[in-house]
């Protein structure tokens, strides 16, 4: 097994109280490492657990777990745990792991898992669509469907995730979050392959020649996942091809470094809106 088998992994520190009196990671805490990695491999999947769960009809139950040791993490270590399918059967998934310090191989896993009803109590046969959402992600495909159009015909779904994000999470007043500019916008929406919308961002013009971002939320379970980077690329797309020479959004804080790693610089001080520190970024097009 080795770094190039696995297209996911799951970046992990050891922590102080993972560490035993030999000093090493003590060893039943590789599980937790490779069940944090299966976690991280269904948001890849762009699949929130619990609701595709309950979309498929069924739930996965762990049959089987075995692990294997070659070498020892210590305390402050980095390490990538990789993920992959590697079997789907009639009603078991087969999943391959390896944990990884730099190159160097350390502990590997294979975790069986069966497609039951909720209760558990009767497997059922694994859903097509789930066998094809494997296979496409380890083809290495897109997982989200990104569609662009105007707020007739994506309001829904939108309407749907900035409520959730910005007046359910971030508590911005309902009357501050809609205005008469979604009517004009071009907005984008990503589904995943079950058609669930995940997130969302619309576009206007800002001045000729220059694209404003903004109203950019994802669900809560789908944050880091590359969800919303999917969608903030097609809107980019879009005002290339309306022929923008720039792309201007006010970003909060916390998510101004998500906008940097897409080529965005600061620019000016930080200012407040609707209550949420601020600050204005561009990228040229």
């Amino acid at each position: 097994m080795q770094r190039s088998d696995f297209r996911f992994f799951e970046r992990l520190r050891v922590r102080w109280a993972e560490i035993d009196a030999q000093k090493i990671v003590f060893n039943g805490h590789y599980l937790m490492y490779f069940d944090t990695a299966v976690a991280g491999y269904w948001r890849a999947l762009a699949l929130p657990y619990a609701e595709a769960m309950h979309e498929l009809g069924g739930d996965l139950f762990m049959r089987k777990a075995e692990v294997e040791y070659m070498a020892s993490a210590h305390y402050d270590d980095a390490l990538d745990i990789g993920m992959r399918c590697a079997r789907v059967g009639n009603s078991s998934i087969a999943f391959a792991g390896g944990a990884f310090r730099q190159e160097q191989l350390l502990v590997t896993c294979a975790l069986t898992y069966v497609f039951a009803d909720a209760e558990g109590t009767a497997s059922k046969p694994v859903p097509p669509e789930l066998r094809l959402l494997f296979d496409r992600f380890e083809s290495g495909l897109s997982m989200v469907d990104v569609r662009l159009g105007t707020w007739t015909e994506l309001a829904e779904p939108a309407r749907a995730i900035r409520t959730a994000v910005f007046v359910g999470e971030q508590k911005i007043p309902a009357e501050m979050e809609w205005d008469d500019a979604d009517e004009g916008a071009v907005h984008a929406v990503a589904f995943n392959h079950l058609g669930r919308a995940l997130a969302t961002g619309r576009m206007l013009e800002h001045v000729p020649g220059v694209a404003k971002i903004g109203r950019m939320a994802v669900v809560a379970s789908s944050r880091h996942s590359g969800v919303g980077r999917a969608v903030l690329d097609a809107l980019l797309d879009a005002a290339r091809a309306r022929g923008d020479r720039e792309a201007v959004l006010h970003a909060q804080i916390a998510a101004a470094p998500f906008y940097e790693r897409a080529g965005f610089t600061r620019r000016g001080p930080v200012f407040d809106e609707a209550g949420i520190a601020h600050v204005e970024m561009l990228r040229t097009l």
